[in-house]
């Protein structure tokens, strides 16, 4: 293992309803959906109609500009619905499960013999590629690209995020394949990152291929962006891929099982979840049924994802393609009595406004509420003490408002994603969209450099 790495800009935000290390019965679901949105960058085009009978594994929709990145079915059954908004923009395509998955074969490959163009053509055969995603952009990776390294965060910094040592457990053959699949597609190391805090999983220690990194820290150290940053930074026209941990166990089970098998160990959290612990769910479940049977308020917020990055859903909404978490938390937007004068014994915040600061140790229950509505975007020198990159942050978002391209670039903005401004978003006195500002940002640039 190498040196530890020490983050020490950060912010863990301890919730209440972190999931138990146990499995709860999965409610039977009979629709799932793979939704265009969950894919920045992507055109969809698609391949079926409503009322064709699919198999898992089949191409549902692929993207108009690489149309060898296709998106499959999670599941076997009949198109039920292609849900579309505005300008006939696909949100959904729905299917309506069989009782029992039928998979579409996979065709045999060997790992170790097999060349890296051979892997690449199996992945996007198979409809796997979409798990594999690149720095700069944020986005699915280009097939066509040499990346210098490819890494996987080994652990889930985030508030509430799942136990990875557990959600793999039993994984360990799939998880080893999928690493031997990734280590052909670099010259480079296919570096894993763990917290120095845990002692490293076996999953993780069986894979020789692996140059695995110990990193300290508050949140993101988690994030795959800061581990990039201070392992292998990005420099002008180079290209890493990433890949999460249980990504890695899909891939591998198209070797160990021959079949597209994208069943999901998902942690349910949050303080409205009556017993929050994990579920066995296919990808692009229907939750509804779920959500009658774990949640104990009236009036929560559902997320698809952690409640930094997640995406919110309705109580009969899809879980997305690469969430391993759900969390659900109360809504908000009730009258607070008397508002800032109280003294806030239960409120959580980062400066010593409330008392939080002198139990780090106590789980809160957060709401949805904003406490504000947008201001002027000044500079307060909040987002420096959560924002562990060299690189100001505050600086290079304006840069992205005014689309200046050449600041964009000198600031550092092929190094981040969204993800890694989402503590800024949680931190930020203006109450600005932080997060939707980046993606906007990458988008821009993407199409512009393309």
């Amino acid at each position: 293992m190498s040196q530890t790495i020490k983050i020490r800009k950060g912010l863990d935000i301890n919730l209440k309803g972190k999931a138990e290390q146990v499995y709860g019965e999965t409610p039977t679901i009979k629709t799932y959906a793979i939704k265009p949105t969950d894919f920045p960058g992507i055109l969809p085009k698609l391949h079926v109609k409503e009322g064709q009978q699919v198999q898992a594994g089949d191409v549902l929709f692929h993207d108009k500009v690489n149309a060898r990145i296709a998106f499959c079915s999670p599941v076997s059954g009949e198109v039920a619905e292609v849900k579309r908004g505005a300008k006939r923009k696909i949100l959904e395509v729905i299917i309506l499960a069989d009782q029992e998955v039928k998979y579409k074969s996979v065709s045999d490959l060997d790992p170790s013999t097999a060349s890296r163009e051979e892997i690449i053509d199996f992945l996007l055969d198979s409809g796997a590629w979409p798990f594999v995603k690149m720095r700069p952009y944020g986005t699915i990776a280009n097939p066509s690209d040499q990346p210098k390294a490819i890494f996987i965060s080994g652990f889930d910094s985030a508030p509430l995020g799942p136990d990875l040592d557990f959600v793999l457990h039993g994984q360990e053959k799939a998880f080893a394949a999928g690493v031997s699949l990734l280590s052909k597609l670099t010259e480079g190391a296919v570096n894993l990152s763990v917290d120095v805090k845990s002692a490293v999983s076996k999953v993780y220690s069986e894979c020789p291929e692996l140059t695995v990194h110990s990193i300290q820290g508050p949140h993101p150290a988690g994030n795959v962006g800061v581990q990039i940053h201070h392992i292998s930074p990005l420099n002008s026209g180079e290209v890493v891929w990433t890949v999460a941990p249980e990504d890695v166990a899909i891939l591998g089970r198209l070797i160990t099982e021959k079949k597209y098998n994208v069943q999901r160990n998902v942690a349910v959290t949050g303080s409205e979840v009556e017993n929050p612990k994990y579920y066995k769910i296919i990808q692009g479940a229907n939750l509804s049924k779920l959500f009658a049977e774990v949640v104990k308020s009236e009036n929560p917020r559902y997320i698809s994802g952690n409640v930094l990055t997640g995406t919110q859903i309705a109580a009969d909404g899809f879980m997305g393609f690469y969430s391993n978490q759900i969390t659900i938390i109360p809504e908000g937007g009730e009258a607070e009595f008397l508002g800032w004068v109280l003294p806030g014994f239960g409120k959580f915040s980062i400066s010593k406004t409330f008392t939080s600061w002198m139990n780090p140790s106590k789980e809160y229950v957060l709401d949805a509420n904003l406490h504000g509505e947008e201001r002027a975007f000044v500079v307060t020198g909040e987002y420096e003490k959560v924002f562990p990159f060299d690189i100001y942050p505050v600086q290079l978002l304006k840069s992205i408002l005014i689309k200046d391209i050449e600041k964009m670039e000198q600031l550092g903005i092929y190094e981040v994603t969204e993800e890694d401004f989402a503590l800024c978003e949680v931190v930020c006195t203006s109450k600005m969209e932080v997060q939707s500002i980046v993606r906007e940002g990458l988008d821009f640039l993407k199409s512009e450099m393309s």
